[in-house]
């Protein structure tokens, strides 16, 4: 009578050990820096995973660094905060494999006024805020280049970008290197400051306050970030197809906030 007994019980942890193994399976949780892509994702993709059986937790980080080792390590299944070439910049520097699965709608970058209000022909000694990161801090560099003001070399790597690579400051412009989730607080202490659309939004600054903003380039639109041991798995296709769906489609562009925002080919 004892063999059936155990039996019962190897089955039923079994069972218990199968539901558990499930439920995490449908655990998705994301990380975000600040910006507008966890509003995106919570009100435009979740309500699609959730539908499909999947729970969703969010996770907040300071910077892009720790949001990718998380990623890499599995403390968290994605991010959503980069575009690809930051993501290989820290991929680099990490020795990580983590890849983009789909683009999300990005804020451009844009010049916005400090000390200065309007666009004019800068003085020498001109202060400019800029990204210190190598791949946005290049971004800041080309709208520059766009106004006349500085001229960069023409195999400059975003990847590696300095201040280096600028061949031509007529103006004498000085680039300040800052922590970009600084450079709204800073704008007062400088005459114009170059800043990452999530920032500026997230800090409240409507785009189209900008003096100018960035070209649209897909190499600067940011994509959902997963390990690459994980691009192929159900949860990936999921937010792929979240993405993709007519509920996120509608609820962006039914959204005037996000006007202005840089779009993948599926919005457009």
């Amino acid at each position: 009578m004892k063999k059936p007994v155990l039996l019962g019980v190897v089955v039923a942890l079994l069972s218990t050990s199968s539901f558990f193994a499930n439920a995490q399976d449908k655990l998705i949780r994301v990380g975000f820096n600040p910006g507008p892509y966890k509003e995106q994702f919570e009100k435009g993709v979740a309500p699609y995973l959730i539908k499909k059986g999947y729970k969703v937790e969010y996770k907040d980080f300071s910077d892009g660094i720790q949001v990718n080792d998380a990623v890499a390590r599995g403390n968290i299944e994605a991010n959503i905060m980069q575009h690809p070439v930051y993501l290989q910049s820290v991929n680099e520097r990490l020795g990580i494999d983590n890849t983009g699965i789909v683009q999300v709608p990005t804020p451009p970058m844009g010049l916005y006024a400090g000390k200065i209000k309007q666009l004019a022909t800068p003085k020498p000694g001109t202060t400019i805020s800029v990204p210190n990161q190598a791949a946005n801090e290049y971004r800041a560099a080309l709208v520059l280049q766009s106004l006349g003001w500085i001229k960069i070399a023409d195999n400059s790597d975003a990847a590696t970008f300095s201040q280096r690579n600028i061949t031509e400051n007529p103006y004498k412009i000085v680039l300040k290197e800052m922590d970009n989730a600084q450079q709204v607080r800073a704008l007062p202490d400088v005459d114009y400051g170059l800043i990452q659309g999530n920032f500026a939004v997230s800090n409240g600054i409507k785009l189209d306050s900008a003096l100018k903003l960035e070209s649209a380039s897909s190499k600067f639109i940011n994509v959902v970030t997963v390990a690459g041991k994980n691009k192929q798995a159900e949860f990936a296709k999921d937010i792929i197809a979240g993405y993709h769906s007519a509920e996120f489609k509608q609820y962006i562009l039914g959204h005037e906030q996000y006007k202005g925002y840089l779009f993948p080919d599926y919005l457009k």
